[in-house]
């Protein structure tokens, strides 16, 4: 039997979070005259009272979460927190309806940054500071910040703490999940003071460097502006937030281990060298085609071929130049990158890092086991042998991330999007990056999608972020069975 009480609780809980975070705005909504101080103050305090109303007529609830509570609360509550999180957007006016803002909403709470506006900087400042929000609050994920301020969370929180963090490894910096929770909002706070703080000194205004700070940190690639961070010109902006895209899109237990002083952690860290290595490569491979092509600058042409890669394979989704226009082989590497990700325990979405080599290492392996038919031969990783049940997981993720790309294009080529558009909007939703390639790349954004396929889109977002499993279980009719 479900214990409905507690899921209700949990929701109420995440509806008051929601309400509150729509009012940080205001402050800079009265500092510039802007017309939506109303409109968040109205829809913070509604969508906080009837998280409050949920949350005390349930307090009397059952204190343990069991597994499918805890697959329901995660995937309810991102839900749920982008229905109430687009009223703003739709009572102000800024988005000519309530799909285009639950799916900027839906966008930002996943971090994909895929966006519909024409005009960013036309918003208000207090709505472009929620909007930027919704990326940071989506970022290290908003159940694990329930369970590092809400005590009774600690109660059965590990069920909460792998639906929302799902994938093939699991680093615990404290064995109780509660502190765990709270380590990683601190890292995360820290990185976002300190990148906020450097952007000033690179000449940004105090809020842009705070919407620009929440917005790298958690990989999402929300901007102030329309042209992304190709608006700012400076190499100096370019590389602070390169530098802390790459940090967003490792490891937050590797941060942590590094601020303890533990600096061997990141060399005897597999999957934080194929990252660096991934990262390096492609920028090489690219600048030096950039410069054979008439790239007059070697050094923009190392910052932009580094600015992009970094950005696809975080999934922040910024630019600073439209990749597209370098050319069709460009076109070719840059899709690929939207299906590589960041590291696992990161901010990143994809596939991670650690997927791509794991399977490396299984089919090398498989290539020995030919060889050698009769020899026991494990995949290793961090020098340890990896369980057979976790290989079985990462390749029923290929299959099925695969799978869902594929029926995805097929679905967006039919409701009216050229094949190029189709593949490119999928694989950018279902990865949480942003720009893609086609109607849909750098160049471009979503608002001429049709309404139908922002919904479908914004489905995909969620699938992605919460990397299939959480959701597609929900579907399976053994879940719902006693």
């Amino acid at each position: 039997m479900l214990n409905y009480k507690i899921i209700l609780n949990i929701i109420g809980f995440l509806l008051i979070l929601d309400g509150l975070a729509m009012m940080l705005g205001i402050p800079f909504s009265l500092a510039n005259n802007d017309n939506d101080v109303y409109v968040l103050l109205g829809c913070g305090f509604g969508t906080g009272i009837i998280g409050l109303f949920l949350y005390l007529f349930t307090k009397d609830h059952e204190k343990e979460i069991r597994k499918r509570e805890g697959y329901i609360v995660v995937s309810l509550g991102w839900l749920v927190m982008s229905i109430f999180g687009a009223l703003p957007f739709v009572i102000h006016g800024s988005m000519p309806s309530y799909t285009d803002a639950f799916f900027e909403t839906m966008s930002g709470f996943t971090t994909t940054g895929a966006s519909i506006l024409n005009d960013i900087e036309s918003l208000p400042h207090g709505l472009l500071l929620w909007r930027s929000l919704t990326q940071w609050m989506g970022g290290m994920g908003i159940i694990v910040l329930s369970l590092a301020i809400m005590p009774i969370l600690g109660i059965g929180g590990m069920q909460l703490f792998v639906a929302e963090v799902p994938g093939p490894t699991k680093d615990k910096i404290h064995p109780r999940i509660r502190e765990t929770a709270k380590r990683l909002w601190v890292i995360y706070l820290l990185f976002t003071m300190v990148e906020t703080l450097l952007l000033m000194l690179g000449g940004m205004t105090f809020f842009d460097s705070i919407n620009h700070a929440f917005t790298t940190m958690a990989t999402g690639g929300f901007s102030t502006k329309q042209d992304s961070i190709a608006h700012f010109t400076s190499p100096y902006i370019h590389y602070v937030i390169i530098i802390f895209m790459f940090l967003a899109g490792t490891n937050f237990a590797l941060h942590y281990h590094v601020l303890h002083a533990r600096f061997k952690t990141l060399s005897k860290n597999e999957e934080f060298t194929f990252y660096l290595k991934v990262v390096l490569g492609f920028t090489v491979l690219i600048a030096v085609i950039l410069l054979i092509k008439g790239y007059n600058n070697p050094e923009a042409s190392f910052r932009d071929s580094l600015f992009q890669v970094v950005s696809m394979i975080t999934t922040t989704g910024y630019v600073t130049a439209d990749y597209e226009a370098w050319g069709s082989f460009f076109q070719i590497v840059f899709f690929m990158l939207l299906f590589v990700g960041g590291c696992a325990g990161s901010t990143g979405g994809g596939v991670k890092i650690v997927r791509h080599l794991l399977l490396l290492k299984n089919s090398f392996s498989e290539l020995r086991r030919l060889i050698h038919p009769r020899a026991i031969i494990p995949v290793r990783y961090n020098n340890n042998s990896v369980p057979n049940d976790i290989i079985s997981n990462i390749l029923a993720f290929f299959l099925f991330y695969i799978f869902i790309f594929v029926v995805g294009t097929i679905i967006m080529s039919l409701i009216g999007l050229d094949f190029l558009s189709a593949m490119g909007s999928v694989a950018t939703s279902i990865g949480n990056v942003g720009p893609a390639i086609g109607s849909v790349g750098p160049s471009y954004n979503f608002a001429n999608i049709p309404d139908i396929g922002k919904w479908f889109l914004s489905f995909l977002m969620l699938l992605g972020r919460l990397e299939l499993f959480t959701i597609l279980i929900i579907f399976s009719p053994s879940f719902w069975k006693t």
